[in-house]
């Protein structure tokens, strides 16, 4: 199974869904905490699942056991904890919540690519980096690649 991640941040929506085409992405598991904001552009979650439905045959998944709560995400923005606080913070949230066993009842097994959606840029300092390293942990069969 290949994880992949992207960010749908300084890209366009030909960019983005060109890339989950050509990388033949069947889900798109969108792991972020808020998919609601203005900010999100054509990636809100109503629009986002719409556009993948009928554009490119790709199913959504939007599961907030993946994101980080709102308190670890405000004190890593505001510059309260460091990367390495965030990361050890989120990692025990994953692990506490078990998401490993989401991820086997919702996706493992039934998609050969997938990808975890979040909104930076890049994947050095995100969540869905994190996860898809705790992942890869969890089961052998995981490849990651970071679009």
């Amino acid at each position: 199974m290949n994880i992949f991640t992207i960010g749908f941040a300084q890209k366009s929506a030909e960019d983005f869904f060109k890339l989950l085409i050509v990388n033949k992405i069947e889900c798109l598991v969108d792991i972020r905490l808020n998919n609601s904001s203005q900010l999100a552009g054509f990636t809100k979650h109503k629009d986002l699942q719409y556009f993948l439905k009928t554009i490119v045959k790709i199913d959504y998944i939007h599961d907030i056991k993946y994101a980080p709560t709102k308190d670890i995400l405000d004190a890593y923005k505001s510059g309260k904890i460091s990367w390495e606080d965030y990361k050890i913070k989120y990692d025990n949230l994953i692990s506490t919540r078990k998401v490993e066993d989401l991820f086997k009842n919702t996706v493992h097994g039934k998609y050969s690519n997938i990808c975890l959606l979040c909104s930076e840029a890049q994947a050095t300092n995100c969540h869905r980096r994190l996860l898809a390293e705790y992942l890869k942990s969890k089961f052998n069969d995981v490849k990651i690649v970071h679009l």
